[in-house]
């Protein structure tokens, strides 16, 4: 006669089967936050063994923009096509190749596809907005509908309506509150002050945080003297309050980046990909905008000559993008925003400025060469394939690495 397992067996195995199930559903969810964890897109780390922020550029007369000067969304100045700028043929047929790996094109049509629904938003200085024109330009391929768009504080934007997407970029230099205060008296050589609340957002994009998928912060080109003279100066108040004893520049920075990065960091939602995109290199040679200063290259500098040009302690003309970075950098220590480090591949670039052809006939004589802003098409084209890619990536595509 066979043994009938007793009761006590019976409960225990019921109550190891629960368990058994519990940790297998506990693993699977550990799993998945490990799965949807924000990558770290800084050139410090790699993905899958591919720095995309680390290479060479190629010459590659095959390598062809997808738009030209008829884009609606240009800017005047950066619209070398137009301006008929020398060598745009040469500039565009350099294409970044990271180390370890080549970077695919972004495909307009599967890109906006994968975004359907989504939205894409870019905050801070013109250099962003370079960006933004870049991307729009691009994107504008895949949608003959698309439209202008300025809805919520944006400077600017498009809406592609076949893929109900919205891209937009919103001016706030210094992505904290400023305004200008005149002065009844100039007597001491100051004509007024520009007060800057370090921790109250900027209008423009106080009330965007939900409804961007992706953001992509900057500021940094205005932070000195060329913008802020001292006839003109910035004053920092926190809590209502002058901030004493006085900033200066890089002070003011620091203190207004870890005021708005925690503002970021609390009202962005947790599932945004938010990303702060490092300086753009300028390539002045020969003096400040302002002193003769020029760019007029006819190819891209070699890696040999980088540091010469761009290192803080040689003290250039061009010291602005790395030295900003190291504060940018420890600024973000310990906050979810990942560093959009497009400074170094950049860096190269001294023959892709607009420089002398601005589309007016007395912009140079006013504001002198362009050596900071990009042509478009041009160098933030490549921004857009990596931008793209890491998007793809933070959703769980890796579809453009090779």
């Amino acid at each position: 006669m066979p043994l009938k397992p007793s009761k006590a067996l019976i409960t225990s195995l019921i109550l190891l089967t629960f368990i058994l199930f519990y940790l297998y559903f506990t693993f699977l969810s550990l799993s998945s936050l490990s799965a949807n964890k924000i990558p770290n897109f800084s050139s410090h780390s790699s993905l899958n063994h591919c720095n995309l922020f680390k290479g060479q550029w190629i010459f590659d007369p095959n390598n062809k923009p997808m738009y030209d000067e008829t884009c609606p969304f240009h800017r005047n100045a950066w619209n070398c096509l137009r301006n008929k700028r020398d060598k745009m043929g040469t500039i565009n047929s350099y294409k970044w190749v990271p180390q370890n790996c080549s970077l695919g094109k972004i495909n307009p049509f599967e890109f906006l596809g994968f975004m359907r629904n989504k939205n894409i938003g870019f905050v801070g200085d013109s250099l962003n907005e370079n960006f933004l024109v870049s991307f729009v330009c691009i994107l504008r391929v895949a949608d003959n509908g698309v439209k202008k768009w300025k809805k919520m504080g944006a400077w600017r934007g498009a809406y592609f309506p076949k893929f109900n997407v919205t891209v937009a970029y919103h001016r706030a230099v210094l992505l904290s509150n400023y305004q200008w205060q005149e002065k009844k008296s100039d007597q001491d050589g100051v004509k007024g002050i520009y007060r800057v609340d370090v921790d109250v957002p900027a209008k423009e994009w106080v009330h965007i945080a939900k409804f961007y998928d992706v953001l992509v912060f900057n500021t940094g080109h205005w932070w000195g003297p060329h913008k802020f003279p001292k006839e003109t100066p910035l004053v920092f108040y926190q809590k209502g309050r002058p901030i004493s004893p006085a900033l200066d520049f890089l002070d003011g920075l620091e203190v207004v980046l870890k005021s708005m990065i925690s503002y970021i960091d609390k009202e962005v939602p947790s599932s945004t990909l938010k990303l702060w995109r490092l300086q753009s290199p300028r390539h002045f040679y020969g003096g400040e905008w302002n002193q003769n200063g020029s760019c007029l290259f006819n190819q891209p500098l070699e890696e040999s000559q980088l540091d010469l040009w761009f290192d803080p302690s040689n003290n250039g003309v061009n010291k602005e993008a790395r030295q900003l970075n190291q504060v940018i950098e420890a600024a973000l220590q310990g906050s979810d925003i990942q560093m959009l480090d497009l400074t170094h591949l950049s860096e190269f670039r001294a023959d892709a400025h607009p420089a002398i052809w601005l589309g007016k006939k007395d912009a140079v004589a006013v504001w002198g060469q362009d050596c900071m802003h990009w042509c478009l098409p041009g160098v933030p084209d490549t921004w857009v394939d990596i931008l793209a890619q890491l998007i793809r990536r933070y959703r769980g595509d890796d579809t453009y690495i090779v």
